[in-house]
């Protein structure tokens, strides 16, 4: 999913992100706002992740969400 489709799609996905990062809070969900580099910064600052690891998580949690 490029980053067009998911900054079109967040209002409806931004609650499936919650459940999968549940310490990100809406505000960070306002923030981040379906920019997929402001979500690696998130996990990157919520959950400690190195930018390797943040991509990882992103792109397995992505690739659950084509259409």
């Amino acid at each position: 999913m490029d980053n067009n489709v998911i900054k079109g799609k967040w209002l409806q996905i931004k609650g499936e992100a919650k459940k999968q990062w549940g310490k990100l809070t809406d505000d960070d969900l306002d923030i981040i706002d379906g920019e997929k580099d402001k979500l690696l910064g998130k996990l990157q600052e919520r959950y400690g992740h190195s930018k390797d690891e943040a991509e990882a998580e992103y792109h397995k949690w992505e690739s659950s969400h084509r259409s």
